[in-house]
């Protein structure tokens, strides 16, 4: 089955930027609809952004819109999220996932079945 690792976490600045990766193993990657959630210490993970199998399709979360943005790159089995303008209350462990199930950008946690390992992003203000 599907495999996901991220990367591309680390420490910036407040309004800097970084880019996260989601690479994906498996032979039907375009199938899956894929998603970033984030959490805080002491919170609940949030959803952050998804994206449909065939990237028709995305969903931002309202605390990022305009600032973050999701896409994937089917050939290379890959997903990411450019994360611009950041400020300290993104720092967090971001997780990639992927639904099994479903085709288009779902936004609930629960219709997610693989789950990345998390990448830490900090933002120092």
């Amino acid at each position: 089955q599907v495999q996901l690792v991220e990367s591309g976490g680390g420490l910036v600045q407040a309004g800097g930027s970084l880019r996260l990766s989601c690479a994906a193993s498996g032979r039907t990657f375009n199938t899956y609809a894929m998603g970033w959630f984030r959490q805080a210490p002491g919170e609940a993970r949030q959803f952050v952004a998804s994206i449909s199998g065939n990237g028709g399709m995305i969903g931002v979360a309202d605390s990022v819109r305009g600032r973050f943005s999701i896409s994937r790159d089917n050939a290379k089995n890959t997903q990411y999220l450019q994360m611009t303008s950041l400020k300290p209350e993104d720092t967090a462990v971001y997780y990639c996932a992927a639904s099994l199930y479903y085709s288009s950008a779902p936004f609930a946690e629960e219709h997610y079945s693989i789950w990345g390992q998390g990448t830490q992003v900090t933002v120092s203000s």
